[in-house]
């Protein structure tokens, strides 16, 4: 392995947490769908990582099914934020079970 296998955990950790500070901080439902493929990416890359540490091809098989998952959750979920965007006007999350929303 070129890299070293902790510059790579570094580097998914790193990923992580960038995807979870997304995730809680943006007041836009894209941008929280966003967050979440930039966590399983760095869930893919973890398992890549341990594959070629380990020297087995099994973190790559898994990797495979991880991205499958990954494209039908976005398909899945930009069909749910069309949705809510054509009834409610918004994609923010605060106002989708109020009646009115008052934004900053």
């Amino acid at each position: 392995m070129i890299v070293p296998y902790y510059h790579v955990l570094l580097f998914a950790a790193i990923l992580f947490c960038l995807g979870v500070i997304c995730m809680l901080t943006r007041h836009n439902l894209i941008m929280m769908v966003l967050g979440l493929e930039i966590m399983l990416n760095a869930g893919a890359l973890i398992f890549i990582a341990a594959g070629l540490n380990a020297g087995q091809i099994e973190g790559q098989a898994i990797v495979i099914f991880i991205l499958a998952v990954a494209a039908a959750e976005v398909a899945l979920g930009l069909a749910l934020i069309t949705t809510i965007y054509r009834q409610t006007g918004t994609t923010d999350p605060r106002c989708i079970e109020s009646d009115t929303c008052e934004l900053e």
